[in-house]
């Protein structure tokens, strides 16, 4: 396996929807292997392919700190709420080093999708799953999570990454 070079806000890639997968070979295992890797080393809960420059439908997850066996990947994830129940909490993201903000989500959503061998999957989801899948799902739609927030929130966000260290040593 490799670790992948995480693509960081600013790249042209990270606000690019990803295509559809048709594909299901060895060349999609591989990915989804490197970005479980990528994902672990990184310390993330959550990555989708374009935030290791890849153009591709497919997220993977690890939630299994909260509950067990909340490991994978889904491949051309489509969700949808369950009910109108929001949650409010801490997100963050590794393409936005050092950034966290509060962030309403659907409290309970319901994904759809395939797994490696094209294979349909779904799962209804909660709690730090829910806002998982919604926020990678966002990625892959070429939407970052500062879009999510409110606009005082947004504007404290974008003044941090201005003076950041990792953003003035990119650009």
């Amino acid at each position: 396996m490799t670790v992948l070079d995480i693509r960081l806000f600013g790249d042209p890639v990270l606000t690019t929807r990803a295509e559809e997968i048709t594909e299901f070979d060895h060349t999609l295992e591989t990915l989804v292997e490197d970005m479980l890797e990528t994902m672990d080393v990184a310390g993330g809960v959550g990555l989708a392919a374009n935030q290791v420059g890849v153009l591709r439908r497919v997220f993977v997850y690890d939630c299994s700190h909260v509950e067990d066996g909340l490991r994978g990947h889904i491949i051309n994830p489509v969700w949808e709420a369950i009910g109108e129940e929001t949650q409010t909490g801490p997100e963050g993201c590794l393409s936005i080093p050092d950034i966290s903000a509060e962030t309403t989500r659907f409290a309970t959503v319901k994904v759809s999708g395939q797994d490696l061998h094209g294979n349909p999957v779904s799962m209804v989801a909660s709690g730090l799953m829910a806002r998982c899948i919604q926020h990678e799902t966002d990625h892959l739609d070429g939407v970052l999570f500062l879009r999510r927030l409110e606009k005082d929130a947004r504007k404290e966000a974008m003044a941090t990454i201005r003076r950041s260290e990792w953003f003035n040593s990119e650009h």
